[in-house]
C-alpha cells in the first residue's frame, strides 16, 4: 500500500482541477475532498505511476505526451483527458482495489 500525504492548497492545484499529485504529496483544493475515495484513488494511481518511472521521468513523459496531444487536438481538455496516465487513472478510479492487482507499467496499455 502506498503511504501518501494529503495536503490542502488552493494555490498549488491549478484552476479547473481539484487535485494534483506531486510525489509524495497529494494536493487537494478543498479540505472536504479528503473524504472523496474516488478522487484519492485517482491520485494514488498517479503516485504509483510516478514511482514506476522514478518520479522525475514521469513529469517529462507526462509533459511531452500532453504537448503532442495538444498539438494534435488543439484542445486543452481533450489533450489532458487522452494522456495515458490520466486515462488509466480515470478508467480505474472507481475500483478502490485497483492498485492491489495493477500490473507494473500498466499505463502503457492506455497509450
Amino acid at each position: 500500500m502506498l503511504v501518501d500525504m494529503v495536503l490542502i492548497s488552493k494555490f498549488l492545484v491549478p484552476k479547473g482541477y481539484v487535485g494534483i499529485t506531486i510525489y509524495p504529496f497529494i494536493f487537494l483544493k478543498y479540505h472536504n475532498l479528503k473524504t472523496n475515495k474516488t478522487l484519492i484513488n485517482h491520485e494514488r494511481i498517479h503516485l504509483r505511476q510516478q514511482i514506476e518511472l522514478l518520479i522525475f521521468p514521469f513529469y517529462i513523459f507526462y509533459g511531452i505526451e500532453f504537448l503532442i496531444r495538444l498539438i494534435r487536438t488543439k484542445k486543452w481538455i481533450t489533450a489532458y483527458q487522452n494522456i495515458s496516465f490520466e486515462k488509466e487513472a480515470y478508467q480505474n478510479e472507481n475500483n478502490l482495489n485497483y492498485l492491489k492487482s495493477r500490473s507494473f507499467f500498466k499505463f502503457i496499455k492506455y497509450l
